[in-house]
């Protein structure tokens, strides 16, 4: 009987054990499947479709690291740019996007390299603060939206049949009334300051570079206001002309045949916050 039991008890023992190697061995392969190229893939893409973002990104650089040869490389490096911009860290989303289009200049999807490259510049100079605040963009700096507006041009000029090409063109006619919106913003402080011969120049570059855009009708009304200022009496004509009959209904008509004339603010009731800001605030 005693037999019987301590034989009963070593195969037990053996079972057990048995069990645990298996128990290892089962932990191990799943482990070297996470570990695998397209372990690290699968888990980056369950990331991106629970929005996290952030992880995803790391995933798609660790696997990038490990596997750079891999079949998986080049798409991570394209998710990479749609990862980075999903994040709102929009340089990091140009920086990939620039790299991928160096490092793989014949890819079929190199046209959303482009596409999103423009996406992140038209959404840069907007702050956390800027989606609680409204704030007339045309009164900021616009080299972020000049940027975009190249790299949307880029995209246009490279790949006319994108399928990004048609929201690529709205965002530039967007951005192009922003720019020359924002020319008009300067031209009107230049005519704050009195630099008036500043801001006739400004008038003309609105009406000469930005054709079609709703701002041309205030470049010239600049044009005719500064002239006056300036004693060009022709040029000034001249300007109303074509803005009385381009524009007959110009806000800055009076009666619809001649411009009121600008009367100059004076500095000393404008706070200094105004000034600073170039008349975003006080």
């Amino acid at each position: 009987m005693n037999k019987t039991l301590c034989l009963a008890l070593i195969l037990f023992a053996f079972g057990l054990n048995g069990c645990a190697n298996q128990s290892g061995k089962n932990n191990g392969s799943v482990k070297q499947r996470e570990n695998s190229e397209q372990g690290f893939y699968q888990s980056a893409q369950k990331m991106i479709t629970s929005g996290q973002f952030l992880q995803a990104a790391d995933k798609l650089q660790a696997l990038e690291a490990r596997y750079p040869f891999g079949r998986y490389a080049q798409q991570a490096q394209l998710e990479l740019i749609y990862v980075h911009f999903r994040n709102l860290d929009y340089l990091e989303s140009t920086i990939a996007a620039e790299r991928f289009i160096r490092l793989h200049p014949d890819h079929p999807q190199l046209d959303y390299a482009y596409y999103v490259k423009g996406l992140a510049a038209f959404h840069m100079d907007q702050g956390i603060f800027d989606r609680f605040v409204k704030k007339d963009l045309s009164q900021r700096d616009t080299g972020a939206a000049r940027q975009s507006f190249e790299y949307f041009n880029d995209l246009i000029n490279v790949y006319p049949n994108s399928p990004y090409v048609a929201d690529a063109r709205a965002r530039m006619i967007y951005l192009r009334n922003l720019l020359a919106k924002y020319e008009v913003n300067v031209g009107q402080f230049y005519m704050r300051r009195q630099a008036y011969l500043a801001a006739a120049n400004r008038g003309q570059y609105i009406v000469e570079n930005f054709q079609q855009t709703p701002s041309v009708g205030d470049g010239l009304t600049l044009m005719v206001q500064a002239y006056r200022k300036l004693g060009l009496i022709t040029l000034a004509d001249n300007a109303l002309a074509v803005l009385t009959h381009n524009y007959p209904n110009h806000p800055s008509l009076d009666d619809g045949q001649d411009v009121e004339e600008y009367r100059h603010i004076d500095d000393d009731n404008i706070s200094w916050l105004n000034l600073v800001t170039f008349g975003l605030f006080g």
